[in-house]
């Protein structure tokens, strides 16, 4: 008969006792044996194999997770524009922590008081506009007034009573679209608030981790190139805020000069429309230029010509002053690079394409071109 199997023997143990021998403090893992040898053909084949199965996996992920990963991109995003602001106030004594909560509570109130200056006119400009419905009824049913000859060539009370009551259903459920829309919206700017706090807190422990991910020779430099970029991104956000402000400022001014019922409804508007590069100002200009043309023709006319100028002005003046030394790219990249991030991720691709046009420009002149030149 064979003898009893003792646990206290056999390689497991003799591990085990190789493992104690390898710690210390200053290793308390050991230290990391030889690397496996790369041109073996099993080695070769499994690596292959593995990286078809993670490349694949990754990209169903991302397509299953994409509202969520570009929620996070935002937070990131507005989060390393925030740094600058947050860095200023640490090289000023303040606390790292006390930098942060400085910074995300201007954040909060300011998107506070930017929600109560735009819902305030919103309620009161829908309440104007249902006090104003009997009058708009009475003018179709006038047939003197222009409302009511329109009425009477192309039947338009008959024409709506109809569209609402073959579109009951869907009109409905477009009112709980809206609803759930507006939910979203709110839900999902808590969410980005939330982790742009989170991401602001520990953006200097997240550097340190992107940097280890580099080798060891080539770390420095990767250092000098991300930290570039990293200001880049902070530069623009800052530069976008304040360019956006003074349109919208600008445009309250000539809205009161000229009279425009909802002054400060559409200067927010204005604003944050300007906040899209290259095509946002313009959609801007045409939507304040309608509702100009309820006041008069010339203030339509003005108002189309005012955007114009200002157009031009900022373009040529303002932008290359507040951005231009800190983005350094050419028109022409960043119209292709609002282009594609619109067609890629709407509203939120046009914002962070030109600090990634900036980001990928950088790395070309630094990185790419010296290597093919050297070839």
């Amino acid at each position: 008969m064979g003898q009893p199997h003792d646990e206290s023997e056999g390689p497991v143990a003799e591990a085990e006792a190789k493992a104690a021998r390898m710690r210390s403090d200053e290793e308390p893992l050991g230290q990391p044996g030889r690397p496996l040898n790369r041109r073996s053909p099993f080695y070769i084949g499994m690596t292959a194999t593995a990286g078809v199965a993670v490349t694949y996996a990754l990209a169903q992920a991302v397509v299953a997770t994409r509202d969520a990963l570009v929620l996070i991109g935002v937070a990131f995003f507005l989060a390393v524009g925030l740094e600058p602001v947050t860095s200023w106030l640490v090289r000023h004594r303040f606390p790292r922590w006390a930098a942060v909560t400085t910074v995300l509570v201007t954040v909060v109130l300011v998107v506070a008081g930017f929600l109560t200056v735009v819902i305030t006119p919103l309620v009161d400009q829908s309440t104007q506009f249902f006090s104003r419905s009997p009058d708009l009824l009475r003018s179709l049913e006038d047939k003197s007034s222009v409302l009511g000859q329109l009425n009477v060539r192309f039947h338009l009370q008959d024409r709506v009573e109809q569209f609402v009551q073959d579109r009951q259903e869907a009109l409905f459920n477009g009112l709980l679209g809206a609803g759930r829309m507006v939910f979203s919206a709110v839900t999902s700017t808590l969410v980005v608030l939330t982790l742009m706090a989170y991401f602001l807190a520990e953006l200097p422990r997240i550097r340190q981790v992107l940097y280890r991910l580099v080798p060891h020779s080539r770390r420095p430099r990767a250092i000098l190139i991300g930290d570039e970029i990293f200001a880049k991104i902070g530069g623009y956000v800052i530069g976008n805020l304040l360019v956006s402000v003074v349109a919208g400022v600008t445009t309250f001014v000539w809205l009161l000069a000229w009279e425009v019922p909802y002054a400060v409804l559409l200067s927010i508007v204005v604003a944050v429309l300007d906040l899209i590069p290259a095509v946002g100002s313009t959609i801007a200009g045409v939507a304040v230029s309608l509702v100009a043309l309820t006041v008069s023709p010339a203030a339509a006319i003005a108002t189309a010509v005012f955007f114009v100028l200002y157009q031009a002005v900022e373009n040529y003046l303002v932008v290359p002053r507040v951005m231009g030394r800190v983005v350094q790219i050419p028109d022409l990249v960043t119209v292709v690079a609002v282009l594609v991030g619109g067609s890629l991720l709407g509203v939120v691709g046009a914002l962070v394409s030109i600090p990634l046009a900036a980001a990928l420009l950088l790395i070309f002149r630094a990185v790419v071109a010296p290597r093919l030149d050297a070839m």
